[in-house]
């Protein structure tokens, strides 16, 4: 399997100022590369209004990756932006750009035909200084780890880990992993290097492989675990972010009354503005650490122990546009609860997880009889059947009502994933999906301007891109 090590860095101050410049050099790349491809986009648009044909309109650039270094690889040379400092940095800084372009131009492109799920994309914009996340990629080159408490990355030669790399270590000198590359990123105020390996693993056997368990998320408490034994247990939310709500409001009142930057009219920051921000970020980045590792321990836990899991498909972007449950759901990490689980049952454990679909009502179902209320407000923390008398947490009822779908997952039942969930009708006839355009907009095939199609790719390793594809 191929998995990351990550590993906070120690740099000096010379290694730092050589972290910032390959990151700035592959945000660099980027742009140019989005400058490269979309100036012949601009000029085909204003050809056209002059009333040029077709056949006499500007050539159409190619956004592979392959085209783009060769390309970027004669340009660099003579263009003033890059001549007096592009061989300062390694080549893989330039690369990274290069190909966070191409994948940029393809989910652009896939979203445009219909070909790609979730949110539409629009074209890639560049990536301004003061905004861009500071990331690097390194595949080639020397990519190791030293010893117990240093590694090396091309250009940047040996940098010291606040941690030790022992685990990753001992498995490169035992020859059961393999280094395929490093990402270096700068977050949370610290310098990371993350490496992603080709490990040779067993999986490992769960405690109790037999068992389901139902995972009911809320705000109240992080998760209502419903097992098919009857047993019911809650994971208290430890609600970080309200912990640090005090000392946050304190440091950022310092924060106001320093003299900060102004970008309309050019003003720096001064020193106690930089001293005292720097002291409310360590703050928030106390936070994010502390949810993190609450997040890992429960799905760890949840892993290890069932080998069945049912967990629902909530629509989390949905719930952050509610003002008053936003900042709850965000402190959660509903998302990134899903996420975890979604990769240790699979990778680790080889346990079997089960997605609810969206719009099961775990909550208004009776988890005795399964009548299903027509309405149940959040406020209501009790579930009370109208039919059979039961009094029970809605919580617990509807932890108890996922860990039953494990028991039909494969005879369809609306579970998400379920091979004959295609033909059954979804729970309480829900036929309607998350909406995807605003109230008042409606999908049209076609945006003014018309249909620009894509040029083919000329280029060795090209990508074929002859399909339509609308640009405006």
């Amino acid at each position: 399997m191929v998995q990351a090590y990550r590993f906070a860095l120690d740099p000096n101050a010379v290694q730092e100022r050589a972290l910032r410049s390959h990151c700035g050099a592959a945000r660099a790349a980027y742009n140019w590369a989005v400058a490269w491809v979309t100036a012949s986009w601009w000029q085909r648009r204003a050809e056209e209004t002059y009333g040029i044909g077709e056949e006499q309109l500007t050539e159409w650039r190619p956004w592979s990756l392959p085209s783009l270094r060769k390309a970027f690889n004669e340009a660099k040379k003579t263009d003033p932006r890059f001549a007096p400092w592009w061989e300062e940095n390694s080549k893989e800084a330039y690369s990274t750009g290069l190909a966070n372009a191409a994948a940029a131009f393809d989910n652009y492109a896939k979203s445009k035909n219909g070909k790609r799920r979730g949110k539409r994309m629009g074209a890639p914009r560049f990536k301004v200084k003061r905004k861009a996340r500071l990331a690097c990629r390194f595949t080639t080159g020397t990519i190791r780890v030293e010893d117990g408490r240093h590694v090396a990355l091309p250009r940047l030669g040996t940098i010291r880990t606040h941690e030790p790399t022992v685990k990753l270590l001992a498995r490169l000198q035992a020859g059961t992993a393999r280094i395929l590359s490093a990402t270096v990123r700068h977050e949370r105020g610290r310098w990371f290097a993350s490496f992603q390996v080709e490990v040779k693993r067993d999986l490992e056997r769960v405690a109790r492989p037999e068992a389901a368990v139902g995972v009911d998320l809320g705000v109240k408490s992080l998760a209502a675990l419903a097992d098919s034994t009857g047993e019911i247990r809650a994971v208290p939310n430890p609600k970080h972010y309200d912990g640090a709500l005090k000392l946050l409001r304190r440091a950022s009142r310092t924060v106001s009354r320093r003299r900060g930057p102004d970008r309309r009219t050019g003003r720096k920051p001064s020193r106690r503005w930089e001293k005292a921000n720097a002291a409310r970020n360590k703050i928030h980045h106390r936070v994010a650490n502390l949810r993190e590792d609450a997040l890992h321990k429960l799905t760890t836990a949840l892993a290890a122990e069932y080998g069945t899991i049912v967990i629902e498909d909530l629509n989390v972007a949905g719930m952050l546009k509610n003002r008053r449950l936003a900042r709850r759901v965000a402190d959660a990490g509903f998302g990134e609860i899903r996420r975890l689980l979604g990769c240790k049952t699979r990778r680790r454990h080889g346990t079997r997880i089960i997605m609810a679909d969206r719009w099961y009502p775990s909550s208004k179902t009776c988890s005795g009889c399964g009548a299903v209320k027509a309405k149940l407000p959040l406020h209501v923390r009790t579930y009370e059947c109208d039919v059979c008398g039961l009094v029970i947490d809605r919580d617990d009822n509807a932890g108890l009502n996922l860990v039953a779908l494990a028991a039909t997952g494969t005879t369809g039942t609306g579970v998400a994933g379920d091979r004959d969930t295609s033909q059954v009708s979804k729970p309480r006839g829900a036929d309607r999906k998350t909406r995807t355009t605003r109230r008042g907009h409606k999908t049209t095939e076609g945006r003014a301007g018309g249909v620009i199609p894509v040029p083919r790719g000329k280029e060795a390793r090209d990508r074929p891109q002859a399909e339509a594809l609308m640009l405006w």
